[in-house]
């Protein structure tokens, strides 16, 4: 099974538990208007990699490395690679997790349906981005509707699945404290959310998109301050009813 690769981090520490190797796949739907890749946007442009290739990179690292991380992209696009390379990963005795917006999934259809359940066999987390709980704000931020991905979330809960939620905190998008308490409400009714990570929008990928050629849209929005991350994490990890 091939698989186009973007980029390989060989000592991730962010991209979920312990120290993880971590593949960046080429290819994502969304065009988040604060993606800090959007190299990583157009299908085909990455490095074609097998699972077997790619696991022999992988067992160079087992010493000190917890586990896999596959992210994007968006890498449900190439659901089959990364379903083969965890099964093969798992073999090795190392943990497995996906980082996804979801986008992909459609409850009503049995092929995708029947790739997911594959994807989760081996599978042990999956770190779920909710860009914006508001759909038609969702649409404007993203490009696509939420309706699949939040039904995505949902999905992983009556499977039982253990998920991480993420929440970019974006100044003036999604920081107003009822968006953020909307979306903690609708992370309430998951069961098997482990943990909530609130990421500060950052702009580091400024240069990035001028290189590209590409009209980066939030160029005028600050960085979120450090009270305006502290407060999103309060509400969102029950940590108090401080007001936003």
């Amino acid at each position: 099974m091939q698989g186009n690769v973007h980029s390989i981090e060989t000592f991730g520490t962010v991209d979920g538990p312990g120290i993880r190797f971590v593949i960046f796949m080429q290819g994502c739907e969304l065009r988040c208007a604060y993606c800090h890749n959007p190299d990583t946007w157009i299908c085909g442009k990455g490095t074609d990699w097998s699972t077997d290739d790619m696991l022999k990179e992988i067992v160079k690292y087992k010493r000190y490395i917890q586990g896999v991380t596959v992210s994007g992209g968006e890498p449900l696009l190439q659901i089959d690679f990364v379903t083969e390379l965890f099964a093969k990963v798992k073999a090795e005795g190392l943990d497995t997790c996906i980082d996804t917006s979801g986008v992909i999934f459609d409850r009503n259809n049995p092929e995708i349906v029947e790739k997911i359940n594959s994807l989760l066999d081996v599978c042990d987390l999956v770190m779920l981005d909710i860009k914006h709980i508001r759909e038609d704000e969702h649409i404007e931020l993203t490009g696509k509707t939420n309706a699949n991905i939040l039904d995505f979330a949902k999905y992983l809960s009556e499977k039982n699945k253990e998920m991480w939620l993420r929440y970019v905190l974006v100044p003036t998008i999604n920081d107003r404290e009822e968006i953020i308490r909307e979306w903690k409400a609708f992370a309430d009714t998951l069961n098997t959310v482990k943990k909530i990570e609130v990421l500060p929008y950052h702009r580091l990928a400024l240069e990035k998109y001028k290189n590209l050629g590409i009209d980066y849209r939030l160029k005028d929005i600050p960085e979120p301050t450090k009270e305006q991350v502290e407060c999103a994490d309060k509400i969102l990890n029950n940590k108090g009813e401080r007001q936003c």
